[in-house]
């Protein structure tokens, strides 16, 4: 499985988040299985959709589709961006591109997405079992990159 490429699933399913109301997005159970800590592991329904919530106000990292589950941060084994706002938080959990690691590549020659996207094309991205957002992160990187070049 590709874990850059669009997921093979029927249809997306986007619900608005049980705590903050914003539009979420369709995560794969493979990223809960991958990233919950077991006491949270051990209540998923693998029945259930789930779903994504990046507002970084909002506590919720996971909610069911049905919304009779949500899970935060601290169900996770990894923080979570952009909800941890630290600056040893990755944007990109393969090759771990750390906001601070991002930061150092400012005034340099140094092309963070080329080379994340390099590994991604040689076949060596998880990005579906090491990103809570159970998607490639190299929208993140970029968005990231840029703004800290304003």
């Amino acid at each position: 499985m590709d874990c850059c490429a669009p997921s093979n699933m029927t249809e997306a399913i986007k619900t608005e988040c049980p705590s903050c109301g914003e539009k979420g997005k369709n995560v794969q159970l493979i990223t809960l299985k991958s990233l919950l800590r077991a006491s949270a592991l051990e209540t998923v329904e693998p029945k259930n959709s789930y779903v994504f919530c990046s507002n970084p106000a909002c506590p919720i990292v996971y909610f069911s589709g049905n919304h009779s589950q949500t899970f935060e941060e601290n169900n996770l084994k990894v923080p979570v961006y952009p909800k941890n706002q630290s600056v040893d938080v990755p944007v990109c959990y393969c090759f771990d591109w750390t906001r601070e690691r991002l930061f150092q590549t400012v005034g340099t020659d140094q092309k963070p997405a080329d080379e994340i996207k390099s590994h991604v094309q040689a076949g060596r991205c998880g990005c579906e079992v090491n990103n809570p957002q159970g998607a490639c992160c190299l929208g993140n990187v970029n968005a990231f990159v840029r703004g800290i070049n304003l």
